[in-house]
């Protein structure tokens, strides 16, 4: 199937191309690209979407967020593993590798551990966040995150946009509506903030739909990552001022007190229990 508009070659000298403005985004290193993908072959990834929240699937439901993942690629029909193993692919991979400028090899995550499809139904929300830092089967280092949006006719008054917040968390620096065929790339850091933080407001009959894909390296620099942080295995949420409340904030408190004193091993189980 075919999921380029352009060649290889072109795909691989648009990630040249866009590499200082990728790398000088402000608040970090972002970008967005529109009509990225051939239109009739994305439309049947859309068609593939399936309803989230059925037996095997994730729901995540706390004060954090509020929303529904696949697992694995389980749930992918057959032009949605091709578009998947097409982002995990070699000439992906350059682009990527061009467009951030990361010396490492890239390494695509074949157990698309907390990516995939994702879908917010309507009043479902995912508060402001960095990510994972370690991959907890491969041990490897998140690096990039790539999300692929599936809204055909998406309207402003929905909600849903994809905001990048501030290093101290001061305001929103960047709103991205999730519009059909974009595509949003960042690097992933201790200062990455992002989420979608408002309760959606789209129809019940609708919801926010995206495929996301996530890559690693085999090491990173010390400046993206603090040391106490290296190993992190569970997302790190924060409260906006004023915004969010204080059940938000207790139950962080208590995620991040037990990343710090407790074994991985129960780390890992808070992050199970974390999930619906």
């Amino acid at each position: 199937m075919q999921f380029l508009k352009t060649s290889v070659h072109d795909l691989i000298e648009l990630g040249q191309q866009k590499h200082e403005e990728y790398a000088n985004a402000h608040p970090f290193p972002n970008i967005y690209f529109d009509n990225f993908f051939e239109e009739t072959s994305l439309r049947k990834v859309l068609a593939e979407f399936p309803e989230l929240g059925q037996k095997g699937d994730i729901h995540y439901e706390n004060p954090n967020e509020s929303k529904y993942a696949s697992k694995g690629e389980f749930r992918f029909g057959e032009h949605s593993k091709a578009l998947a193993h097409f982002l995990n692919s070699q000439p992906f991979l350059m682009f990527l590798q061009n467009l951030t400028g990361i010396k490492e090899a890239l390494v695509p995550d074949p157990y698309f551990e907390g990516g995939g499809f994702h879908q917010i139904k309507s009043g479902g929300y995912l508060k402001v966040h960095v990510d994972f830092h370690k991959h907890k089967l491969m041990g490897l280092d998140r690096r990039i995150n790539v999300l692929v949006y599936l809204n055909e006719n998406w309207e402003e008054e929905y909600g849903g946009h994809f905001e990048l917040w501030e290093r101290d968390m001061s305001k929103c620096a960047v709103r991205i509506a999730p519009l059909f065929n974009r595509m949003a790339i960042f690097s992933t850091t201790d200062y990455s903030w992002h989420g979608h933080p408002d309760k959606l407001t789209c129809p019940a009959d609708r919801s926010r739909k995206s495929m996301a894909l996530y890559y690693y390296t085999n090491g990173r620099p010390d400046s993206e990552i603090s040391a106490e942080n290296r190993q992190r295995i569970t997302t790190t949420f924060t409260a906006r001022k004023g915004q969010d409340s204080q059940k938000m904030t207790a139950f962080n408190n208590f995620v991040n007190l037990a990343n710090d004193f407790l074994p991985p091993i129960v780390v890992k189980g808070i992050k199970k229990f974390r999930n619906k």
